[in-house]
């Protein structure tokens, strides 16, 4: 019976001669040699083996190998891939470099050459295990009950939250749609004195506007038609506690005035009845919309606004927080595998710069509903492209349109690179830390191409 722990080494080529010269060297004791031919379904073989290194046996840098290391990475970006071939010139070494390849070896080769890439190639990866799982340790500081962020302007948030929770009587959280405004209020009354109480959740958007009366303030039997028993309402229900008034700016202006009353004077009368009932309930309300504008529209009371609006938390969109996408991957990630019963670890490097382009008009939920089609979707243990929903994928590619010089004439490089770091910095709006994160460059390096195209710093 094969063991377990022993990693499987692929050998790729057109004859089994690197095979068989590692069979009896060190290598065959710490891996299980297989081999494939390239004539064979070599992407199949490494999905069904769970190959992770791989040595490419290249007789000579035909453009057929490129083609193949360049398919292998394309496949699994995180397969170790060795080469092993003729002398070249440094610039062909630097091709298979540059296709993915982590290292090249020069024939005539010995078995212990082999053997010490491999181990190198174990080291590194021991190495990046270590830093991930470093990594994992760290990121519990970036979660405060449920919400994920490193973002300066959040941990201020996360500060306010602590802050006010033991205090408060009403606040309002706005924010776009898909934020997170509901795990804020959650936070809220986590750290409340209140926390054992129940938490009671009032989607304003989703009650009919015949029956918001009914639904906050309950009714008694006999109400009206169909009244066949007495109901409590949500303001009933959460005495004591929270209540909490998701898109509060869809509560109809007759229904306003009646809450503005139950939050002044603390207390209601349930439809159809004379007995005033008396309520102690702190108020969370979070909206996605501009209520100032609301006001000034004659859609939303100015009074209950203020009264509301005791404590205001904004939470930005995640265009505005980018650097916190890993880390909302990673958390995600975890929660989704759970779901689903899978192990994806990741997503791939082409997919990180895709996201970190892409503006996220849903935000954070926007962020983990792809995650979550992608995670079914794939059959590898990290998300690529081609897992992604197809709308993601158009509508990134098609944000930058290559533009023209005159007529039919294309640009250049140059201008084509000129063009889209002047984008990026409008998007970034001349943050040159994010910038140079989205073009996947140094500062210094965005510095000097600023320089060369005479662009602004600031």
């Amino acid at each position: 019976m094969p063991d377990e722990h022993v990693e499987n080494l692929l050998i790729i080529g057109k004859e089994p001669v690197l095979y068989d010269l590692l069979k009896n060297s060190p290598a065959a004791s710490e891996f299980r040699l297989l081999f494939c031919g390239t004539d064979g379904d070599i992407l199949g073989f490494i999905k069904d083996n769970g190959v992770r290194i791989a040595l490419l046996d290249s007789a000579e840098a035909q453009a057929e190998d490129f083609t193949l290391l360049e398919n292998l990475k394309r496949f699994d970006p995180m397969l170790s891939v060795i080469v092993v071939g003729p002398p070249g010139h440094p610039e062909e070494l630097l091709d298979w470099i540059n296709r993915g390849a982590i290292d090249f070896l020069s024939r005539p080769l010995a078995a212990g050459t082999v053997h010490a890439a491999l181990q190198k190639v174990v080291e590194k990866r021991e190495l990046r295990r270590e830093t991930f799982l470093l990594e994992k340790k760290l990121e519990k500081k970036y979660v405060f009950h449920g919400l994920v962020s490193k973002n300066p302007y959040m941990y201020e948030i996360f500060g306010l939250i602590e802050n006010i929770a033991k205090f408060f009587t009403s606040v309002l959280i706005t924010g776009e749609t898909g934020t997170g405004k509901d795990l804020v209020a959650r936070a809220i009354h986590a750290l409340s004195e209140t926390r054992n109480r129940r938490l009671v959740v009032c989607d304003c958007a989703s009650i009919p506007e015949t029956l918001f009366e009914s639904e906050l303030f309950g009714y008694v039997r006999g109400a009206f038609t169909g009244a066949d028993r007495t109901k409590k309402g949500l303001f009933d229900e959460a005495h004591e506690g929270v209540i909490f008034l998701d898109e509060i700016g869809e509560i109809p202006l007759p229904i306003q005035s009646k809450l503005l009353r139950v939050l002044e004077n603390r207390q209601f009368r349930p439809l159809g009845s004379n007995e005033v009932k008396l309520v102690n309930v702190k108020v969370i309300a979070a909206t996605n919309r501009d209520l100032a504008a609301c006001i000034k529209a004659g859609s939303f009371r100015e009074d209950l606004y203020h009264r509301l609006n005791r404590v205001e938390i904004h939470i930005p969109p995640l265009r505005e927080r980018m650097e916190d996408i890993p880390l909302l991957i990673r958390h995600s990630l975890d929660a989704i595998n759970k779901a689903f019963a899978k192990n994806v670890k990741g997503v791939s490097r082409d997919v990180q710069k895709l996201f970190l382009r892409y503006d996220w008009p849903g935000n954070i939920r926007e962020l983990e509903n792809v995650l979550q089609s992608s995670v079914m979707v794939t059959k590898k243990d990290f998300i690529d492209l081609g897992d992604l929903p197809k709308n993601l994928r158009e509508t990134t590619q098609t944000r930058i349109k290559i533009p023209l010089i005159g007529g039919e004439k294309l640009a250049t490089l140059d201008e084509l690179e000129k063009e889209y770091i002047a984008y990026v910095l409008k998007f970034t709006e001349h943050n040159l830390k994010k910038a140079a994160k989205i073009l996947s460059i140094s500062r210094t390096t965005l510095y000097n191409k600023l320089a060369k195209y005479e662009l602004p710093r600031d």
